[in-house]
């Protein structure tokens, strides 16, 4: 028994010791024992851990890798939404916004602003809990939609920057209670970017475009022992308990998370006026490029919470913050070549093959020339020096070409595919458009993100097809087309050859695949990618001609005769249904039993006639739910005010449709309002 609880004490004492290393490494970047003394005190924990017997806490050090998500991330609804920011690109607009936040306070109101580093990753909230005197981490959501995001806690613990738990010494000095909300920035550090790129290179797999999406990409994959070798960073910005901002000032809020243990960036700064902010941007941008991790601009927030509140919010972002966001960096550098890349709608990109070049601390060899008609404007040729932009695109792009003694002109013209370069179907350029298309939706190139986007929450639903499944897939030859998704039962054996794919996680794919059968024609319309047919689109063909065979059989007069369809969608669609790659697709999905017809949409005509715009967050349906149930009344929902809405349906934070609405003197109602309407009342 003695042995047993000397044991216990070791253990604990050695957790608190790596605890405390941990601190030091992730989040105060001064470690005090090598990184092998630190895998030595590890490796004698779990020896202990497991010889001991006993139960092993949630927060130990050895438990921040568990195993993967059961089926993918849960869904969570936010205590308070994730807004993204209004933007700032130059002194002007800031000044204007600094203007409106003194017009709204009062002109004699004593303002005071933080100004913080816009680091360019990826908002994470983080939930404790008490558990004793401590605080527990209990969940990790990504911001998702801003209302809703993914539940990706396994993946969090494995951020050595989080703290799994904080003791009661540490909250009594950050004066927190056990219960709050953390919210931050989930960033790849430079270096970290730099390796994993070098050991993607190793493997054979292309190169990540940038540290966000890199960070991004990492935190919603399925395997934490992933995530832990990317050694991602948490940098937290925001304090909150019950949705509510916790102490009075932002600033107080950020000492009081440092003092918590958590990573905050020490380059932030109260500021009395907007000089002292732009003085405080100025500093920002010349610390940019000694930085190790990628920032984008500086985010400018009131101090004072009653202030904030205040001021309130637009449709979609806080009128008491702003984020100034810097000039694209620059450089000059060779245009070697170019390539022709084919996205998911067909649209055919020309990419500039450059000399490599380093530009805002990343190495550029690749850029976009938009289309055909850019090159032109540019008056490109191949060996031209050319001045190329890297303003946190995914990529670059170039700007002008350069000609002087040093720099002299290029000699090769750049010349256009007339057929695709990956199937070699014609590529077509329609009337009035810049982008030349490939409308083989069979085309490799774009069967990947054709079928993500057909598999889509919002047109087919097949949960479970990610793009890890997809790439899968795509690579044992499984599927070659949106159609090979409905004969994957019959290759039930191979399936369960993949990686990382048992028996209950293929029948629920191919139990999900099954179900899509079921969608109607505007779900498989929206799905099949064609040019210009939205979810809007989509419906009203459906809605005109009830059946694919109708569709199909559809001339372009009578496809100009749907409500809201000109010309050029007519003609996108009857040429679509004229290739006969896309007709084999087609037919492929109509003997797999995908023959979707037309939803009876209106269940009365109470609402018809009239026209809806919903703005804010209604407290017992979304907003797509609203939709549905007004267009099934008979009524329509748009997306803009004007003289001509019948009703404007205004929830929380309700934005400027609202104000607009105001201004044209139309009806504003709330969702009781709404739901008598509906009944008839």
């Amino acid at each position: 028994m003695a042995d047993a609880h000397k044991s216990a004490e070791k253990m604990e004492a050695l957790r608190d010791e790596l605890r405390r290393h941990e601190h030091l490494y992730y989040v105060l970047d001064a470690p005090k024992i090598t990184d092998a003394q630190y895998d030595a005190l590890m490796n004698e924990l779990k020896r202990l851990e497991a010889e001991s017997g006993l139960p092993v806490p949630t927060d130990s050090p050895t438990q921040r890798v568990g195993g993967k998500p059961a089926e993918g991330f849960r869904k969570v609804a936010h205590s308070r939404p994730m807004l993204s920011l209004d933007n700032a690109y130059n002194e002007q607009e800031l000044r204007e916004w600094d203007r409106r936040v003194h017009d709204l306070l009062g002109e004699d109101a004593a303002v005071q602003y933080t100004c913080e580093m816009k680091m360019d990753g990826l908002s994470l909230a983080l939930q404790y809990s008490a558990t004793g005197s401590s605080a527990h981490l209990v969940s990790g959501v990504t911001r998702g939609d801003g209302t809703v995001g993914e539940d990706v806690t396994g993946n969090v613990r494995t951020i050595r920057s989080i703290p799994l738990s904080i003791g009661a010494g540490k909250l009594k000095a950050a004066g927190l209670p056990a219960e709050f909300e953390v919210r931050g920035e989930v960033v790849m550090p430079n270096a970290a970017f730099v390796r994993m790129n070098e050991e993607r290179e190793a493997a054979g797999m292309a190169r990540a475009a940038n540290p966000r999406n890199a960070a991004a990409g990492t935190l919603r994959t399925l395997e934490p022992n992933i995530v832990a070798q990317r050694r991602l960073d948490f940098y937290a910005y925001f304090l909150l308990q019950n949705g509510d901002p916790l102490l009075p000032l932002q600033s107080a809020s950020l000492d009081a998370l440092a003092a918590a243990g958590f990573r905050v960036n020490p380059h932030r700064d109260r500021a009395k006026t907007i000089d002292a902010v732009l003085a405080f941007i100025a500093h920002a941008e010349e610390l940019r490029e000694t930085l190790p991790y990628e920032i984008d601009g500086v985010v400018v927030k009131v101090d004072a919470v009653a202030q904030q509140q205040r001021l309130g919010f637009t449709g979609k972002a806080p009128r008491w913050a702003i984020a100034y966001k810097f000039a694209a960096r620059a450089g000059i550098t060779q245009l070697l070549g170019v390539s022709f890349q084919v996205g998911r709608t067909g649209k055919v990109t020309p990419v500039a093959e450059l000399a490599p070049v380093f530009i805002g601390g990343t190495t550029v060899s690749r850029a976009t020339l938009h289309n055909e008609d850019e090159i032109a404007r540019l008056g490109l040729f191949i060996g031209d020096y050319v001045v190329v932009e890297r303003g946190g695109d995914v990529i670059p792009k170039v700007v002008e070409a350069v000609e002087d003694k040093k720099h002299p002109r290029g000699t090769e013209k750049i010349k256009f595919p007339a057929n695709c370069p990956v199937c070699e179907s014609a590529l077509v350029r329609e009337e009035g458009e810049a982008d030349w298309r490939c409308i083989n939706i069979s085309c490799p190139a774009r069967v990947s993100e054709e079928i993500l986007h057909f598999a889509s929450r919002g047109v087919m639903n097949i949960e479970g097809l990610g793009d890890a499944m997809v790439e899968q897939l795509l690579g044992a030859g499984l599927v070659s087309d949106i159609a090979d998704l409905y004969t994957l039962h019959e290759r039930r054996a191979q399936l369960l050859e993949l990686e990382r794919i048992g028996e209950k996680s293929a029948d629920a794919l191919l139990a999900e695949i099954k179900k899509s059968k079921e969608a109607p024609l505007a779900r498989v319309l929206h799905g099949l990618g064609i040019r210009f047919v939205g979810e809007r689109t989509a419906q009203l063909l459906s809605d005109a001609f009830g059946s694919m065979d109708a569709l199909q059989a559809a001339e372009k007069e009578e496809l100009e005769r749907v409500h809201e369809v000109g010309p050029r969608v007519a003609e996108a669609v009857y040429d679509f249904f004229r290739n006969p790659k896309n007709l084999q697709v087609l037919a492929k999905l109509k003997a797999a039993g995908v023959n979707p017809i037309a939803e009876k949409k209106a269940v009365s005509d109470v609402l018809a006639g009239r026209t809806f715009v919903l703005t804010g967050t209604l407290a017992g349906m979304t907003r797509d739910e609203a939709k549905e149930k007004i267009e099934a009344a008979g009524g329509r929902v748009s997306g803009s005010v004007s003289k001509k809405t019948s009703y404007v349906v205004a929830g929380d934070d309700a934005g400027s449709k609202l104000d607009k609405a105001k201004q044209l003197g139309v009806p504003v109602i709330d969702e009781e309002a709404l739901r008598k309407l509906l009944a008839g009342e």
